[in-house]
């Protein structure tokens, strides 16, 4: 496990970890399962003005309005392409001590895996396709890797947010 990042204290007690799997146009991504709340199906989204390219827009979730942000785009890549398989996955993040919904856009949602945490490497100190702050680990499944996000900085609300803010300055320059 990467060793600058502490594994929380209910994780020492066990020898492994699950994480959600899903596709991005890339590879293969994993996402801590106790941070996901539900998968829904992509649907009728509202783009919102001014927002940089990695927030899609926004989502009517039982109510309350949930920020969707592409994955692909927020980790430098190019927009994805919504396709028949694209859907949205509902997480709880933290914005000053509070629980916030966001909604992750990914190609396909894959399964759950279970990695032991003996099968968890850090991530790759150059060469990689995403910054390397937003990668917890690799996962060694078989003969294939899995990324592992750290979604509290990957989907750092104060940092994005921070970026949204910036835009809209530069869009009234």
């Amino acid at each position: 496990m990467n060793s600058d990042k502490p594994i929380d204290a209910s994780a020492q007690t066990q020898a492994s970890a699950q994480f959600l799997t899903f596709l991005l146009a890339d590879g293969v991504y994993g996402m801590d399962i106790a941070t996901v709340r539900e998968i829904i199906q992509h649907g009728q989204m509202t783009s919102v003005p001014l927002m940089p390219d990695f927030v899609r827009g926004v989502i009517n979730l039982r109510g309350a309005v949930v920020p969707v942000i592409d994955l692909q785009a927020r980790l430098g890549k190019a927009p994805a392409v919504v396709g028949k398989k694209t859907c949205i996955v509902i997480f709880d993040a933290q914005r000053d001590g509070e629980r916030v919904e966001l909604g992750l856009m990914v190609d396909a949602v894959s399964e759950v895996i279970e990695i032991p945490f003996s099968q968890i490497e850090p991530g790759p100190s150059f060469g990689s396709a995403v910054r390397r702050e937003f990668i917890k680990g690799m996962g060694k499944l078989g003969g294939r890797f899995v990324i592992l996000l750290d979604p509290e900085r990957a989907l750092d609300v104060e940092e994005m947010a921070d970026l949204v803010e910036r835009s809209q300055d530069e869009a009234v320059v």
